[in-house]
């Protein structure tokens, strides 16, 4: 049956709660561009692509649903797996492995998006991808120097949601909510607490501080993940920053384009993009992050000018090993992602089966600096626990001094002479 081509469009309006609407005075969003955006949207979908295996996947699993369903992040946050129940549908858990009767409760809330379950191995408890998300028995063992807030980011907020450790930026934490939780978050107790977007209502007081700080010229926007938030909730904050004069650059840390590529629409890209200077940091683990998918999203931030920066967790098991970690860095310059900083996991509570000793980071740039490009070579950084802020470490390439000249090592473990002296 043919469309009338007379008929009306109608515009879907997003149902939003009373907590979680806008306020009433922003007007930035008008019919004439929700119209172009919603058109937008259609079109974005159609293009959006689908792995062949994500397709054999979802037709699998989930064989009622469409590659429009599988391409709307709504409808991957929503048949996310949550429980452990639900996850032994896709996979077969090992003794290791947290099963149905065997625990009642979770060291940390459990997510995955069916998007990045498609990435699973359904029989290798050993796979790096799937250590890195599903619960295993050891998150309940404690170990020295652990702690449910190791960066005592509770120590340097001023006022909610704000931490203002350095002197000219604050971390803004903006949310609870991820769409696939890491069983290595640092944030533990905020993720564990707030399974849900926290309101836009609980960000005034960590507005109004940085707005009466004039030495913050940064803000990184951060949960949480800030990208699992909807479009009119990112761009209220994104415009409500970008008001106040001194703030000069705004970073937003994430792991959607990652767990959810989906989510990465076109008019979320074009709103973006309009508050320039905008960084974005995202949380990569493994090179079989880097899929298709993934490369299409990182591909639309890119071209919206929007720089991005990797972030890694140096993980036991998972990237510990010179090889694994140079693939993932040449992955991401290839889509056009900058390695950034690869991070010694936080010493947060049931993480010890995850941590690498510091001499193994040592090793890896060790291994990556001189042997690949330069920038494929992540700072390499420790968060000081108790409040200290990241500390680079590279290993000993300055060895002595001898006669007025630095003795410095190479990549090959050659002695090269510098003159290091003043006429």
């Amino acid at each position: 049956m043919e469309k009338n081509p007379t008929e009306k469009l109608v515009i879907p309006h997003p149902e939003l709660s009373e907590e979680e609407e806008p306020p009433s005075q922003s007007t930035y969003i008008d019919e004439a561009s929700l119209l172009d955006e919603y058109l937008k949207s259609r079109i974005d979908r159609d293009k959006t692509l689908i792995s062949e295996r994500s397709l054999a996947f979802m037709q699998t699993y989930f064989p009622e649903a469409t590659i429009k369903d599988w391409n709307n992040w709504h409808w991957q946050i929503r048949n996310s797996a949550r429980s452990i129940e639900q996850l032994a549908r896709f996979i077969r858990l090992s003794d290791n492995e947290v099963k149905p009767f065997e625990t009642k409760s979770q060291s940390l809330p459990l997510r995955i998006s069916p998007y990045y379950i498609s990435l699973l191995d359904q029989d290798n408890p050993e796979q790096a991808l799937r250590k890195s998300v599903v619960p295993v028995f050891d998150e309940f063992l404690v170990h020295d120097g652990e702690n449910s807030d190791p960066l005592s980011e509770e120590h340097d907020s001023p006022v909610p949601n704000i931490v203002h450790r350095y002197p000219d930026r604050v971390l803004f934490l903006v949310t609870g909510f991820c769409s696939t939780y890491c069983r290595y978050c640092t944030r533990t107790r905020m993720v564990a607490k707030d399974k849900c977007h926290i309101g836009i209502k609980s960000w005034e007081a960590g507005l109004n501080y940085i707005e009466q700080h004039p030495e913050v010229r940064d803000v990184l926007v951060s949960g949480g993940d800030p990208l699992t938030m909807p479009d009119l909730h990112v761009e209220y904050l994104l415009s409500r920053l970008r008001s106040i004069p001194h703030v000069e650059i705004i970073r937003i840390g994430t792991k959607v384009p990652a767990v959810l590529p989906q989510r990465i629409t076109r008019p979320l890209v074009n709103m973006l993009k309009k508050y320039h200077p905008l960084y974005m940091s995202i949380h990569f683990t493994h090179a079989d992050e880097i899929t298709p998918e993934v490369k299409e999203a990182c591909e639309k931030l890119a071209n919206a000018g929007i720089p991005l920066g990797s972030q890694t967790v140096l993980l036991k098991n998972v990237n510990d090993e010179v090889e694994v970690m140079k693939k993932l860095m040449h992955e991401l310059l290839k889509i056009r992602v900058r390695p950034y900083y690869l991070y010694q996991c936080d010493p947060v509570v049931g993480s010890g089966h995850f941590r690498t000793t510091i001499e193994k980071g040592l090793e890896i740039i060790r291994g990556l600096r001189g042997h690949t490009s330069g920038y494929a070579v992540p700072t390499y950084v420790v968060d000081a626990p108790g409040g200290g802020g990241k500390i680079p470490l590279l290993p000993e390439y300055f060895v002595g001094r001898e006669d007025g000249y630095a003795l410095l090592k190479n990549y090959e473990d050659k002695i090269f002479r510098y003159p290091d002296f003043t006429q």
